[in-house]
Formats: C-alpha cells, sequence, structure tokens
C-alpha cells in the first residue's frame, strides 16, 4: 500500500479569518487522505501592537496550541500550502520572514519538485487577494516548485470566484461557507495532484 501524500499547511493570520481557512484547509487534506501538519508561522509583532487589538490578542490565545512551522515542515511535504492576509497587495511580512529562512533548502533542491499552493485574505473585495497569492506564487516558481491553484474546477470554486487560490474579504466579517467549500476543493485538488506525481516517480 502506497504511503498518504504529506501535506504541510503554513500561514499567518492576525484576526483569525486566515486561521480559519488554513484549518479547512488542513481538514480538506485530511478527508481527501493526507497526512496533514498545520503549522503557524512566527509573530513578528511587539505584544502591545498585539494587546491594543481585542481580535488579535484572541486570535493569538486561540492558536497557542498550533506549532510554529520550521524549516523541516516544508522538508518533510509532499506538498505545502501557504496563506496570507494581504498586506499592500502582497504577503505578510511574518510569513515572508519565514519563506525567507527556507533558502539553505533551496540551495540543497529541497524545495524543488514539490507541490504549492496558496490562500489569502484581505479587508475589501479588491483589496489585494490576487495579487498577495501572485507575489507568493513568485517564490514558489523560484523554488521550482509545482503550483497547483483551484483554477475554475467545478462548482464550489467557481463560486469562490478566485482562480489563483481560495480567498476571503471583510474586515472583521467570518468565513462564509462558499468560501470554506471552495478552501476544501482547493486541499483535495493539491492532495490529488500530489498523489499522483507520487505515484508517477514511484513506478518511475
Amino acid at each position: 500500500m502506497s504511503e498518504p501524500v504529506k501535506v504541510t499547511v503554513v500561514y499567518y493570520s492576525q484576526t483569525g479569518n486566515v486561521t480559519q481557512l488554513a484549518r479547512q484547509i488542513a481538514a480538506g487534506a485530511e478527508k481527501a487522505g493526507a497526512e496533514v501538519r498545520l503549522r503557524r508561522v512566527a509573530e513578528l509583532a511587539p505584544q502591545e501592537a498585539i494587546d491594543s487589538n481585542e481580535q488579535w490578542a484572541a486570535n493569538v490565545q486561540a492558536t497557542a496550541d498550533i506549532a510554529e512551522a520550521t524549516t523541516d515542515d516544508v522538508d518533510w511535504a509532499d506538498a505545502v500550502i501557504m496563506g496570507s492576509p494581504t498586506r499592500f497587495g502582497n504577503v505578510s511580512s511574518q510569513l515572508k520572514q519565514y519563506i525567507d529562512t527556507l533558502g539553505g533548502l533551496w540551495f540543497q533542491g529541497k524545495l524543488a519538485d514539490k507541490v504549492y499552493s496558496g490562500f489569502a485574505a484581505a479587508s475589501g473585495k479588491h483589496g489585494g487577494n490576487e495579487s498577495t497569492l501572485l507575489a507568493l506564487y513568485n517564490s514558489f516558481h523560484h523554488f521550482g516548485g509545482i503550483v497547483v491553484a483551484p483554477g475554475y474546477a467545478g462548482e464550489v470554486a467557481f463560486a469562490n470566484a478566485s482562480p489563483y487560490g481560495v480567498s476571503h474579504f471583510g474586515w472583521g466579517t467570518p468565513v462564509d461557507e462558499s468560501v470554506l467549500a471552495a478552501a476544501t476543493a482547493q486541499a483535495e485538488r493539491v492532495v490529488n495532484t500530489a498523489a499522483a506525481l507520487k505515484a508517477g516517480r514511484a513506478a518511475a
């Protein structure tokens, strides 16, 4: 019997929306048969800034049980799914700092040929979700990775209206069911693609 696909979900979330997406994607990957690691990146903001925002402080407390991401989590994985809120149309500094720690693995060629995908959140409908994902995918291309975006593959993905990756928008609003369904579909697409690649390599 073949080994399950190994998926690492790495994310940064300030007020909890990206956390909710990350948990949904991790659950979707597990449902699709993958072995999953859910990891949050280290917070860089000072404690006083966190304490000044009730939602931010609550999210930090609610995710204290989620382990911080290390380079081993990417090295271990067949597929990596990263998520971030948008920051001026780009990934957050917290996620970017983590990506920058992967240089050693990149130099050894250990980031290449894995499957990668991304998800995002922004305060407004045109608040930078797509540019954030495209910026994230720039790094994946440099890794030598295989980028698997949801596209418009099926009604669930189409309903989220984001071919680059599942996206939530709305400041302080909960993630709705159509977005959560799209997150599950994206995770399944990543797992199925990684499984096919893994099987092909084993047969070669």
